[in-house]
């Protein structure tokens, strides 16, 4: 059997395992290891065992439990809702302005969480029950609350950065530093469009009555340093570590402690704030670090098999495509997967394939982490099953459908397609800042 068949058929016998229900590490690992044998005997057990020594000798993977409990302290202790609160005080009396703070909003809970999962949970929870009774448009505001949460897994310090720093080999710093202006850009983007929208048509964002409007200075500035706190827990950690105070690893053990010590201060830190925080972090940690150690078994049986270099091969020699014509299927494959995946899930089926291919080309791996990123985004709102329209079903009041919430998503996944595009063109729009930091 040749190299490339065997190739076909461990990338098929994983998609069926996958479509059967079964986990993705499960299905990812499964198939490595049973490769690995039926190629290599018993020599091939060494793949999965040095894969897993790899994990383990990985130092920057502790950034990944440290990061993830900061954004669960905060969460839990409701340090995040004082941040909501604070935005629509000093946001409400201008049209639309609840939901430019609830994109605000995002943008904070990405800085603290990493995960577009708890974005989602934030914002439904807490914003979109108060912009509907506020008589905001609720196909408006339920785009902008799966638009929002999607920053998660852009903005810094981004847990799916992680993993495909981890996967393609590159120094997870440079990736979420060029994570930054694009994961700004994109809720800049956002924020004009809702003002240009309100703007328009009124109606759809209602300003505060002025009843609502009339609260002292007082209770505003109180207000106001409630919602800085979490903010100044994210820019004093990345502040150090931009100054080379701190690294990677010691940045996150500062977030983690500082939301820790937030949580205390405020009298918050209960028993069972402590509980779920610890709770929830293991059961995510594990499954990152399942996932990962999968991918790398998976990759390691690839790169063995030479498969790498026989799909250049089929694309470039056989096919003449041209390097951004493979570029632009590859983003285009990631679209029709996130129909039915999760980022992660995709990202360990064709990081195997796809990252060495990256470097084939002639492409730099830190610009594309971050084309992937914007592309799962996408992936995320797009019918029939994008990942957030079953979650914002899930979470969303009844009188909110399933066809407000398609129809929801249309504008910002054009806005989303349009900031891929102006990354895609412009690549120092990712690559300056990394750039320029580390070549101080």
């Amino acid at each position: 059997m040749s190299y490339e068949l065997i190739a076909l058929l461990m990338f098929s016998s994983m998609m069926l395992m996958l479509l059967t229900g079964q986990r993705v590490f499960a299905a990812i690992g499964s198939v490595a290891v049973i490769a690995a044998l039926l190629l290599w005997g018993d020599g091939g057990s060494e793949i999965a065992f040095g894969a897993a020594m790899k994990l383990m000798k990985w130092y920057p993977l502790l950034t990944l439990p440290l990061f993830i409990f900061m954004g669960y302290m905060l969460s839990e202790s409701g340090i995040a809702e004082d941040l909501y609160k604070m935005f629509h005080v000093w946001m409400g009396p201008v049209h639309g302005g609840l939901a430019i703070g609830t994109i605000l909003l995002m943008v904070a809970v990405s800085a603290m969480n990493g995960l577009s999962v708890a974005g989602m949970a934030i914002g439904a929870s807490i914003a979109l029950p108060e912009l509907l009774r506020r008589g905001y448009d609720k196909i408006m505001v339920t785009g902008v609350i799966q638009a929002g949460s999607s920053l998660g897994i852009l903005v810094p310090p981004s847990v799916v950065l992680v993993l495909y720093g981890m996967i393609a080999r590159q120094p997870v710093g440079q990736l979420w530093l060029a994570g930054v202006f694009p994961g700004l850009m994109m809720a800049g983007m956002f924020v004009l469009y809702i003002v240009i929208r309100c703007k328009m048509q009124p109606h759809l964002g209602p300003a505060l009555s002025a009843e609502e409007r009339n609260v002292p200075m007082r209770e505003k500035l109180k207000l106001l340093r409630a919602g800085i706190l979490p903010l100044g827990i994210f820019f004093s950690m990345t502040g150090l570590f931009l100054l080379g105070v701190t690294s990677l690893v010691e940045s996150s053990a500062v977030g983690a402690l500082a939301a820790t010590v937030a949580a205390l201060l405020k009298r918050r830190l209960t028993k069972e704030v402590m509980e779920n925080t610890l709770r929830k972090t293991l059961v995510v940690s594990c499954m990152f670090m399942w996932i990962i150690l999968a991918a790398l078994c998976f990759g390691a049986v690839f790169d063995g098999l030479g498969a790498v270099k026989a799909i250049e091969s089929l694309f470039v020699e056989r096919l003449g495509l041209t390097p951004w014509e493979i570029l632009i299927l590859m983003q285009l494959s990631y679209l029709i997967m996130g129909t039915f995946l999760d980022d992660t899930a995709m990202l360990v089926i064709v990081a195997p394939l796809y990252v060495p291919l990256v470097k084939l080309l002639g492409f730099d791996l830190i610009w594309y982490g971050v084309l992937y990123t914007i592309t799962c985004q996408i992936a995320y709102m797009t019918p029939p099953f994008g990942y957030n329209l079953f979650l914002m079903r899930a979470m969303a009041p009844p009188e909110v459908t399933l066809g407000d919430i398609y129809r929801s998503i249309v504008p910002f996944v054009l806005i989303m397609m349009l900031a891929l595009a102006i990354v895609m063109i412009f690549p120092q729009v990712a690559l300056w800042l990394p750039e320029w930091h580390y070549q101080r």
